[in-house]
């Protein structure tokens, strides 16, 4: 018997050829990956919807959102570094994207563009499935658009005990007294029950083989969480497997703002199955 992520592509259901009535999402990154992609179009096969997802980057961001609105483009992703420049080129923010500033979803509705951030919904939804006391203290590493994110999330979801670290001292510093948490520019020996990377460091690429934290700080933990999604098992990760830690990954966040973005964009709701099929045909 084969699972969801070994449905052979013959027993999909029939989809609309591309024509003009066929609606375009996309994605706006300066690195683009394949995920969001193969995610959203699998789900798009799999429920005989006339949708096409397509990955971009851009030199000219402002001509790029033009463009989303003057085609009629359905809706947007937004990753790293456009999540914060994107705003003034927006009609509204939903209060998701509004509280921090940062943007990961545009929705077109006949040419007016609203940014949302299912980051946020993502992580807040992870919190609860994996049960984490917010009274658990957090250390988080990290400053950018997905920290504003991820801190909103935490600090919404009763975490009122946090550390924020961060090289950029104005921006770190400034994140952490909006929220009521600590602020240092290194380590120094620091460590906390819940750790959380919001950096790219175990990131494909040149900070591959880095650890987000040093072992005697995972070894110290209970939780480690690393928004690091590709790959999903980060040295920091794979660091507090193999001292017996909860884990929670940047894969599982990618997937479920992945699956509010499709839901925002189409109105449909897939079925878990469906949704674990994509995740799978994705990470292929």
């Amino acid at each position: 018997m084969t699972g969801p992520q070994e449905r052979p592509v013959e027993h999909l259901p029939p989809r609309p050829p591309i024509g003009r009535d066929t609606r375009l999402c996309m994605s706006l990154s300066g690195r683009p990956g394949h995920f969001g992609s193969r995610f959203h179009n699998r789900l798009y096969a799999l429920l005989g919807l006339d949708y096409v997802y397509k990955a971009f980057t851009t030199t000219d961001l402002a001509g790029a959102i033009g463009g989303i609105r003057a085609l009629g483009i359905r809706g947007c992703a937004v990753s790293m570094p456009f999540k914060e420049a994107v705003i003034p080129l927006l009609d509204a923010l939903d209060p998701s994207a509004q509280a921090i500033k940062s943007v990961n979803t545009i929705v077109n509705d006949d040419g007016r563009l609203t940014g949302f951030n299912t980051d946020y919904v993502a992580v807040r939804r992870l919190l609860t499935e994996h049960a984490v006391d917010p009274a658990t203290p957090c250390l988080l590493r990290g400053s950018g658009g997905m920290a504003k994110a991820v801190v909103a999330a935490l600090r919404d979801g009763g975490f009122r005990n946090g550390t924020i670290l961060a090289r950029n001292t104005q921006a770190g510093a400034a994140l952490a007294e909006r929220y009521g948490y600590a602020f240092a520019t290194d380590l120094d020996g620091r460590t906390a029950p819940l750790l959380v990377n919001v950096t790219p460091i175990g990131m494909d690429g040149p900070d591959a083989d880095a650890l987000a934290f040093p072992l005697d700080a995972v070894a110290a933990c209970a939780i480690a969480f690393d928004v690091v999604a590709l790959p999903a098992r980060t040295p920091f990760l794979v660091a507090a497997e193999r001292a017996g830690k909860s884990c929670i990954t940047g894969h599982a966040v990618l997937v479920l703002q992945g699956l509010e973005q499709f839901i925002r964009y189409t109105g449909v709701t897939p079925t878990p199955e469906q949704v674990a099929d994509a995740a799978a045909y994705a990470r292929t």
